[in-house]
């Protein structure tokens, strides 16, 4: 086993600034969303998925990796939304095993009054503290991670769906 490429002073300091900047800035949001609206940063990212998509209705598959979530959480989700009566599932007519979610228009409604906080709140907290070509920078940094990291979060959701799949055999055998 090769020695681990331990992290510089430098980089230690950026990694500790960046930590804490990311994980403050998640709850400030949170919390924001929580109090102005009643809801949590997923349901809101789920309702703005819903209503960015043709007809505002994806496949639950295709809404769990637009969120990047796993099909048990999104499903979770989805069921509170319901519940809301902001998002309703319909059945997948070509495929029994699938199902959309639609987004209601008291749904759509919800989003509508919780989107300019929220959007207020982001311009505050991230936007504001920087000059342009910080925002310029941060975009890129955010790519090359992302660039990064994509092929190895695809990686870890297809075994998980496969371990899913795996459990609903047994389940059902």
């Amino acid at each position: 086993m090769s020695e681990p490429r331990w992290l510089t002073d430098d980089e230690q300091r950026v990694w500790r600034e960046f930590n804490a900047a990311t994980r403050m800035l998640s709850a400030h949001l949170e919390g924001q969303l929580q109090h102005d609206s009643g809801m949590p940063h997923t349901y809101y990212e789920v309702l703005v998925a819903l209503s960015e998509a043709p007809g505002r209705r994806l496949r639950m598959s295709e809404l769990a990796d637009a969120r990047q979530a796993s099909r048990s959480r999104l499903s979770h989700a989805v069921a509170r939304l319901e519940a809301n009566g902001w998002v309703r599932r319909e059945a997948c007519p070509t495929d029994k095993r699938g199902a959309w979610a639609v987004l209601t228009d008291a749904g759509f409604t919800a989003l509508e009054a919780a989107a300019p906080g929220h959007v207020e709140a982001v311009r505050e907290s991230l936007f504001d503290p920087l000059t342009p070509e910080q925002v310029t920078a941060l975009g890129e940094i955010s790519a090359a991670i992302r660039r990064q990291l994509t092929p190895k979060c695809a990686a870890a959701a297809a075994a998980e769906a496969a371990k899913e799949h795996e459990g609903e055999l047994t389940k059902s055998g």
